[in-house]
């Protein structure tokens, strides 16, 4: 397996660090990992946390927070302009920090269905009770990723960029589980090619002259929706080994046979004492044992990754999470399942 923008043994993380020092994280995630990460720290406050940042990308459709939430404004106003100002200050840091990087760098966007479910529209609605208004989020959505992509790449460009679509709330929204803004009724279910569509619109926006990101997905909710993921043409799933049933195993053997990589989350994302690293990769290499792949394949075809985002740990914490992940990623090199 040659395709992949890692080598061998690599590890990750999702996205979020804690605290309130971007350049800090940014040196722990460049010291740490192979594949280290544009990390997003919703300490900071309003539009840091996943929603804000993301929604800051959006082209013309400019957003403010209420009491219930990030909506949709009719113009742009101070919580736009703060949450545009931490990303440009992250990626001036980015730039210092990466000077002279060569090798994959991950960056993290919400997808669009977690994003419709969770931003109102003007009348208090959630987007994704309108599939007008989804239509318009995921064209917008997917024109300010392209241009986020882009200036990463300006900013590093020994980078091979791993593009991470955020999507917790996907299983929800094709479950028909979303409630409404008013909490009282629940947003109609999603089809899921409908929903595989919008989701491969912001997968691919970035594609330009032929040196398209790699794409993936990120869910850490129970149920990740395996077939619609590969509809929408993702080739890596990142997901909460925790969280897998043996009936997910079916969809991820063949997953792995068409060569989608996976991004597994083995240690807790929240202060805990780790584990010996053989424990750790243990999921990983059992995993591959059960579905009976090659084992030379998995130290290319999987990445080791916290369960989740790491914004409720400590600072020491999130560093020895990110650590512990890298030094077990060796043991699938060293061995692989056997």
């Amino acid at each position: 397996m040659n395709d992949f923008p890692w080598a061998e043994a690599a590890a990750t993380g999702v996205g979020s660090h804690p605290g309130d020092d971007h350049v800090e994280a940014l040196r722990v995630v460049f010291g740490e990992l192979s594949m280290p990460y544009l990390p997003e720290l919703p300490g900071r406050g309003v539009g840091a946390d996943m929603i804000g940042r993301t929604a800051s990308l959006l082209v013309e459709l400019p957003v403010e927070v209420q009491p219930s939430g990030w909506r949709f404004a009719d113009r742009p106003g101070r919580d736009l302009k703060r949450a545009r100002d931490h990303l440009s200050r992250d990626l001036d840091a980015l730039e210092e920090v990466a000077q002279g990087y060569t090798g994959p760098l991950k960056v993290q966007v919400c997808g669009p269905w977690t994003l419709a479910g969770a931003v109102e529209l003007r009348y208090g609605d959630k987007t994704l009770a309108d599939p007008g208004a989804v239509r318009d989020l995921v064209d917008s959505l997917a024109e300010g990723v392209a241009a986020h992509v882009a200036e990463v790449r300006r900013r590093v460009p020994g980078a091979e960029i791993v593009l991470q679509v955020d999507e917790p709330g996907l299983p929800g929204v094709l479950a028909g589980t979303v409630r409404t803004a008013s909490g009282f009724g629940r947003v109609p279910a999603v089809e899921p090619a409908p929903a595989a569509e919008r989701l491969k619109t912001v997968l691919r926006a970035a594609e330009s002259n032929g040196s398209a990101p790699f794409p993936i997905v990120h869910c850490c909710a129970p149920n990740v929706p395996f077939k619609v993921l590969r509809m929408a043409g993702v080739r890596g799933v990142s997901l909460d080994a925790a969280l897998l049933r043996r009936r997910d195993e079916d969809h991820i053997g063949e997953a792995v046979e068409a060569g989608i990589a996976f991004l597994l989350g083995v240690v807790p994302g929240t202060d805990t004492r780790l584990p010996d690293i053989g424990v750790v990769a243990r999921p990983a290499t059992e995993l591959w044992r059960r579905l009976g792949f090659p084992p030379a394949r998995l130290a290319r075809q999987v990445v080791l990754t916290p369960a989740c985002g790491l914004a409720g740990a400590s600072p020491a914490y999130a560093r020895a999470a990110l650590a512990t992940c890298a030094k077990a990623a060796r043991v699938l090199r060293e061995d692989p399942g056997e």
